[in-house]
Order: C-alpha cells, then sequence, then structure tokens
C-alpha cells in the first residue's frame, strides 16, 4: 500500500468562519429572502442522513447514476485517457470506485485527487482507497468553490479527468453555476476533460416526492442544519419548530428546500452576535436543486469552455453524465 498524502487548505477555524459568515448573510437578508448555502448540511449526522437518503424509494438520482457509470465506466476512462483523476465533493468515493477500477484495468490511471471539505471525511475515503488500489492517493481538504486552482499544478504530467457526479451542480444558481464552471476549465489544460452528473427534468410529481420523502428522512436533513447552527454558533433554534418545504419552480426549473417557521419566534445567534425574527409561515431557503435539459448543459459547458462530446442517460431518461472536453 502507497499511504495517502493531504494537502489540507481548509481548517477547522476557516470552516467556523464561513459557517459565520454565510449565517451572518443568510439570516440578515430581509425577509422573504433569506437563505442558507446547503453546504451546511452535512456534518457527520447530516452525511449519515443523506445516505439514508440515497437508499429512499423516493430518491432516484443515486441509482441512476449509478446504472449508467456501471455500463460506461469502461468508455469514460478510455475516452479521456487520463492518468489523473479527481474527484470534487468527494465524500466517500463510493460510485467513482467504478471509474478508478476501469481507469486502472485500462492501464493509465495513476493517480487520485480526492478533494473535500470535511478533512474527517477525507482522511477515511483516501486511506480505504490506497489499502484498496495500486494508485497515488493525493487527497485534497478543501472548498472547492475557492480552491480549485490548486487543481491546476496536480496531474499537469498527463491527462486529467474531474468528476463531479450526484448532481451537486445543481445547487449553485445560474451565475454561481457559470463561475464554477469556468473554474474548472480555468484549472485544467486542453484535452483535460469533465464528467458532469446532471438530474434531469420530469415529472413535477416525482421532483417533490424524492425531496419529501414519506418517512420524513429529508426533513430531518433539512432541520439538521439549524442543529449544526446551534451547536457551532450557539445559537437556539429550535428544529422542531420549523417544518420541511419541497417545491417545484417550474421558472426556474428547480427544487427548492425551505424551513417554515411554525408560530412566531426569535432566535439567538450568541457567537455572532444576531437576534433573528421569524413570522409565523416565514420561510428560510437551505437548497435549491437545478433539473437540466440537454440544450442547456451544452451551452452552459460551451460558455465555460468546454466542449460536450458524450451524453449519457439511464435507461429511464432520468439522470445524466457529460463527458466535456476543455478546448
Amino acid at each position: 500500500m502507497m499511504p495517502p498524502t493531504f494537502d489540507v487548505l481548509l481548517s477547522d477555524a476557516d470552516l467556523i468562519e464561513a459557517l459565520r459568515s454565510d449565517v451572518r448573510t443568510g439570516l440578515s437578508a430581509p425577509h422573504g429572502r433569506r437563505a442558507l448555502p446547503p453546504k451546511w448540511f452535512y456534518d457527520a449526522r447530516g452525511s449519515q442522513l443523506f445516505d439514508e437518503i440515497t437508499r429512499l424509494p423516493e430518491y432516484y438520482p443515486t441509482r441512476r447514476e449509478r446504472a449508467i457509470l456501471t455500463t460506461h465506466a469502461t468508455e469514460i476512462v478510455a475516452l479521456s485517457g487520463a492518468s489523473t483523476m479527481v474527484e470534487l465533493g468527494s465524500g466517500t468515493s463510493d460510485k467513482t470506485r467504478l471509474l478508478i477500477e476501469a481507469g486502472l484495468a485500462g492501464g493509465r490511471l495513476r493517480r487520485f485527487v480526492p478533494f473535500d471539505v470535511s478533512e474527517d471525511t477525507l482522511r477515511a475515503a483516501a486511506t480505504a482507497t490506497a489499502r484498496q488500489y495500486p494508485l497515488e492517493v493525493r487527497a485534497v481538504v478543501g472548498d472547492f468553490e475557492r480552491h480549485l486552482g490548486h487543481v491546476a499544478g496536480i496531474g499537469a504530467d498527463g491527462r486529467r479527468l474531474v468528476v463531479f457526479l450526484g448532481g451537486t451542480i445543481g445547487n449553485f444558481e445560474p451565475s454561481s453555476r457559470a463561475h464554477f464552471l469556468a473554474s474548472v476549465a480555468a484549472a485544467l489544460a486542453p484535452g483535460d476533460w469533465l464528467l458532469l452528473g446532471t438530474d434531469l427534468v420530469k415529472d413535477a410529481g416525482r421532483l417533490v416526492a424524492a425531496y419529501d420523502d414519506a418517512a420524513g428522512v429529508t426533513a430531518e436533513f433539512n432541520r439538521n442544519v439549524l442543529a449544526v447552527i446551534d451547536r457551532e454558533l450557539s445559537a437556539d433554534f429550535d428544529p422542531g419548530s420549523f417544518a420541511h418545504v419541497a417545491r417545484w419552480d417550474p421558472v426556474e426549473e428547480w427544487i427548492e428546500m425551505r424551513l417554515r417557521a411554525i408560530g412566531e419566534q426569535v432566535v439567538t445567534i450568541s457567537d455572532l452576535p444576531l437576534k433573528v425574527r421569524f413570522g409565523d409561515g416565514e420561510e428560510l431557503r437551505t437548497e435549491i436543486s437545478a433539473k437540466f435539459r440537454r440544450e442547456r448543459v451544452t451551452e452552459e459547458l460551451a460558455r465555460a469552455g468546454f466542449s460536450l462530446e458524450r451524453w449519457w442517460t439511464d435507461a429511464h431518461g432520468d439522470f445524466a453524465l457529460s463527458m466535456a472536453r476543455v478546448g
């Protein structure tokens, strides 16, 4: 086993400061426009809940994406010719193992670079990957919205494949998405590749059900962000006093997750310090999850400097993987 190496670009103090900034900005916004970014769902409890969500009958994206990878992993790694694979928002890298195994079987893959904000999760996953596979594992602890430039110096001696799975690109609003994709392109060289997972537009009933399951797991996941703020910023949110809301916006073509106040509330966030008043029924947006059509994916990739070369969907047409080349 070749031990993994770790590039730590983000400390615990950096994370707390980023949380403070996002909470202050998001909860100080005018009534009706309050929002938090979804990355704060994923503490240990939130990650556990999301793992449960991926196995729910209503939540199809994980199963559909895995089916595409199972069918096309060999084609993907052969097309890329990559010696280095970079996974953004890697988590446990569970589905990515299909690509790693195909890359090793093809004889080209030499290096895997998992990139995630959670150092604990990354250390466990990188160690397990290095133990299982004969390749260099160079893990990066960082925020891919801030530290993508670090990728430019890794694996530039060969072809690179950046992997961004799970439909996570849908959590970005359009302007942020454009900036992110352009940043990925800028970190790569002509001939490098991006493999992008996107959930597709479909029946609104199925979409809402995927984010509002009958067992209430997604509701608990949504409210967990309030528990994170309570713990990390000495706040006094009562998560049980907020109802989970999931709705489809047919104009923006995205799902919104919100928390709706049950009764009037005043919340104190001692570490900021900040007092926040919520009227009865007032909502706090916690996530958007955009859904895509092929035309939009093609256009947005092109504006960022990518050329879409392959497009695969599962047998049900629910989810897509795109292979796009820089230059």
